[in-house]
């Protein structure tokens, strides 16, 4: 089932994203983070109104997704960047895929435009995904990072969403 996070999940949402650190590129981190550190990133995405999803079967936290801000300048009120990520004994499952869809619903019920994922250019499946789900194409940093020995390429992709009735510039 895909529900709201509490504080009781970041220990599974530590371990999920500090692997990802750790063993891929799909995070531009080098040092895992502390349960402390996602205890202040959650009541920050609490404090500001952002969704943390978690994907849980029989008990366990398989998947997490959540989306903040994509620039702090008010001009980018409307548009939006997310994040998933599954652990690994949930891969290929379709769970990216479920908490993405939802992430997209969310989104689109709260009046956002743009929807933009960053991902590291060699995330093949990644890529998959947020192309079946829609999203387009929108353009590579090259040598954006540096992790394991290698230069990494930042791809973009985005997902026009329905957006706000009447924009304001407030």
């Amino acid at each position: 089932m895909i529900r709201q996070a509490t504080e009781e999940d970041l220990k599974w949402i530590l371990e999920i994203y500090n692997d990802a650190i750790i063993n891929t590129t799909a995070v531009y981190e080098y040092k895992a983070y502390s349960l402390e550190d996602r205890k202040v990133w959650y009541n920050k995405k609490m404090e500001k109104g952002y969704p943390v999803l978690v994907f849980e079967e029989e008990g366990k936290i398989l998947g997490f997704a959540t989306f903040g801000p994509f620039r702090e300048r008010p001009a980018y009120k409307y548009t939006i960047e997310h994040s998933v990520y599954v652990d690994r004994s949930g891969r290929n499952k379709g769970i990216g895929t479920a908490l993405m869809q939802e992430i997209i619903k969310t989104a689109d019920e709260r009046g956002f435009a743009t929807l933009v994922a960053g991902i590291d250019g060699a995330n093949e499946q990644s890529i998959k995904i947020h192309e079946k789900l829609g999203f387009k194409y929108s353009g590579t940093i090259e040598r954006a990072g540096y992790k394991f020995g290698k230069w990494l390429n930042l791809v973009f992709y985005q997902l026009d969403l329905k957006g706000p009735k009447i924009p304001v510039e407030e």
